[in-house]
């Protein structure tokens, strides 16, 4: 009975519907079929199970329904027409609960036990409110709820990207950890490495050399030097890695074993790997502006209009160019041969920089040609006071007086004399500065000259170092340190190796009453103040170093010197004992057939006499002593014998002096004569 009831009801309510739904249909038209659409898509939202049966069972009922509410409102469109205005909401919730009954009275159809369960939602729907509302505000909510579902995705995604880079940020750190600590527990297998063993060496010398082995090699075993406790190969020592290195470097890149063994000792693992990579590499070209004769600003503007690419060369010049490219041959063009610019490289600027000469000073270049130098201390000094450019070879003059005379240069006199011998030809403490880039092994410009990989050996080296000293030398005896605006000395060198650099400085330092000053440079590192097992003085650390593979140019080396007085320091046995290697090597260098002739005749007497004479000197001391105490003690005799024995080396001093003055006539007689015959010839 109670489902009859309720049947009567919605059948009740059917009848009322009609008006109703037409009442709707009149205000809002479109928004009908998209509310019944969601209606049904939320009520099978609450019970899909139930509609598909419903769909299955009963399907003429829904359309009978449709078709009569039609009929009803096709007939009370005109009557009621003129009343939609005055229908109250109360009205419109009714209608809307009717509806929802409606839709609910298809249950009856399904068994007692369902229908009952329905009532009793239905009674619950009842007292909480209409399902209409509920639907209606659900879709305020559902659009809501799907923007904030958009953010919440979105920021759901940057979380997990942020915790993406957390991760990443973690992980490198760890591996940089890993890297940098001391100490660890265990090496990782594709971190091990092993040396190759000796069988395997020979067989690598049978054939050609397998370069991709040997660059791989090479990196494993600078990785592993770099920390060693980490990476350390099994059962090998520090010794055999190095050892192991400087092998396959030499093979690689082409050096020999002294070189390549010094650049070892001298540079850290990572380091000596950019150097030599730099080393393989050509420098920038660079041009130096002529200021005696235009601006740096104008030239660069004419050279950019001839299609050259360049570049200021850097901060700490002022007149410096770099090229990059040219349309046209940079060593050809007019403004070259007008002598508007040279072709030099950064490194040379370097020690006329240090230098810093000054107007009307009188200045030194003793090794001047090709004359980079010499040109760019007369546009330093407005072409006033005097510079004497030597040059010992005499091939290289005609480059040295062409670019004088192309570059504008008419306060320099050029002369031809070996360096050593300039204190006897422009006299002792006369000049006010002096530039001395010796002449060296030229390490540090491997990127020119790849044939000092192979070339030079510690010989060499040392026969350079040997000459260096002694121009050095002459080059300070020279400088007037009583001078108002002057007494320096600039030592430069193209070379990076200690010997010819560092030590060259410190001998100078013991035998000369001078001291090093700032070079007045900016950049550059340090000079070594030790090496392996040797030790300087520590005020070589205001020396310069530059590298390729940190500043970009051939290596270098520049110091300056302060003369501090005109007094040489009193030399000792030992330095006298110097002096005369030096004095031998200087006239076995030469190649004067009177010099030799010389030296045959006047240097079997200084050694052949000087025994005899010391022989019988203290024969006679000795028969003296032993008349005048019999008792004669040693230890008399030797005090006796130390304090005679000074008296020799002064007067080996006068025939060594004398030697050196008949050998000097000698040479500049050979020479006058060879110009004479010049002269004829032409």
């Amino acid at each position: 009975m109670p489902a009859l009831t309720r049947n009567k009801k919605k059948a009740a309510t059917k009848s009322i519907t009609p008006p109703t739904k037409q009442l709707t249909k009149s205000k809002t038209p479109p928004m009908k079929p998209q509310t019944s659409m969601l209606k049904k898509g939320a009520k099978s939202q609450n019970k899909p199970p139930l509609k598909k049966q419903k769909k299955e069972v009963v399907e003429e009922e829904p359309l009978e329904d449709y078709e009569v509410t039609d009929d009803s409102d096709e007939d009370d469109e005109v009557s009621d027409g003129s009343d939609e205005d005055d229908i109250s909401p109360a009205v419109e919730s009714e209608e809307i609960d009717e509806s929802d009954d409606g839709e609910n009275g298809s249950n009856q159809l399904f068994s007692d036990d369902e229908e009952e369960n329905d009532e009793e939602t239905l009674g619950d729907d009842f007292l909480e409110g209409s399902g209409d509302e509920d639907e209606e505000g659900s879709l305020d909510a559902d659009s809501d709820a799907d923007s904030d579902d958009d953010d919440i995705v979105a920021k759901s995604d940057a979380i997990d990207r942020d915790l993406a880079m957390q991760k990443k940020d973690a992980a490198a750190e760890l591996e940089d950890f890993i890297k940098q600590d001391d100490v660890h527990d265990e090496e990782p297998e594709h971190d091990a490495f092993r040396l190759p063993t000796e069988e395997e060496l020979e067989e690598e010398a049978r054939g050609p050399p397998d370069l991709p082995l040997l660059k791989t090699r090479i990196e494993e075993i600078v990785r592993a030097l770099k920390n060693f406790k980490a990476f350390r190969p099994k059962d090998t020592t520090r010794k055999a890695c190095v050892e192991q290195l400087k092998a396959d470097l030499g093979s690689y890149y082409g050096y020999n074993s002294f070189l390549i063994g010094t650049l070892v000792e001298m540079f850290p693992p990572g380091e000596l790997m950019e150097l030599i990579e730099a080393f393989e590499k050509q420098r920038p070209t660079s041009i130096r502006t002529n200021t005696l004769k235009t601006r740096r600003r104008d030239l660069a503007d004419v050279l950019l209009n001839r299609g050259v690419n360049l570049d200021p060369l850097s901060k700490w010049s002022k007149v410096g160019l770099v090229i990059y490219d040219s349309q046209v041959p940079i060593g050809a063009t007019p403004e070259y041969l007008a002598g508007y610019y040279m072709l030099q490289g950064a490194s040379s600027f370097l020690p006329v920089m240090a230098l810093a000469p000054r107007e009307n000073e009188r200045i030194v270049d003793v090794a001047a040609a090709p004359g980079g130098k010499t040109t760019y201390i007369a546009a330093l000094m407005k072409n006033t006071g005097l510079i004497y450019a030597n040059e010992m070879k005499v091939p290289r003059l005609k480059s040295l007086t062409a670019n004088l005379h192309r570059m504008g240069v008419t306060n320099t006199i050029v002369c031809n004399y070996d360096g050593r011998e300039l204190p006897k030809v422009l006299g002792q403490n006369t000049v006010d500065r002096v530039l001395l880039d010796a002449p060296c092994s030229g390490t540090g410009i491997i990127s020119k000259d790849e044939s000092v990989k192979i070339t030079k050996t510690m010989d060499e080296i040392k026969k350079f170092a040997h000459l260096q000293k002694q121009l050095l030398l002459a080059a300070i005896d020279m400088v007037d340190a009583n001078s108002k605006t002057g007494g320096y000395i600039v030592y430069s060198t193209c070379s990076i190796m200690v010997t010819e650099n560092e030590a060259v400085i410190d001998y100078a330092l013991k035998k000369r009453d001078v001291k090093l000053v700032t070079c007045g440079l900016d950049f550059g590192r340090k000079g070594f103040t030790r090496f392996r097992e040797h030790r300087f003085q520590p005020s070589l650390d205001k020396t310069r170093r530059f590298y390729p593979h940190v500043h970009n140019m051939d290596g270098f080396f520049v110091a300056k010197l302060k003369k501090m007085s005109n007094v040489k320091q009193s030399s000792e046995e030992g330095d006298d004992d110097a002096v005369e290697t030096v004095e031998q090597a200087e006239v076995s260098s030469d190649d004067d057939d009177e010099a030799e002739a010389i030296e045959e005749t006047e240097k079997p007497s200084v050694p052949v006499r000087q025994p005899k004479e010391r022989k019988e000197k203290k024969n006679k001391e000795k028969l003296a002593k032993s008349k005048e105490d019999k008792r004669g003690k040693k230890d008399k005799k030797s005090k006796s014998e130390n304090v005679e024995e000074p008296s020799k080396p002064r007067k080996q001093k006068k025939k060594r002096w004398e030697w050196k003055n008949e050998i000097a006539q000698a040479r500049e007689e050979k020479r006058i004569a060879m110009r004479e015959k010049a002269k004829e010839e032409k």
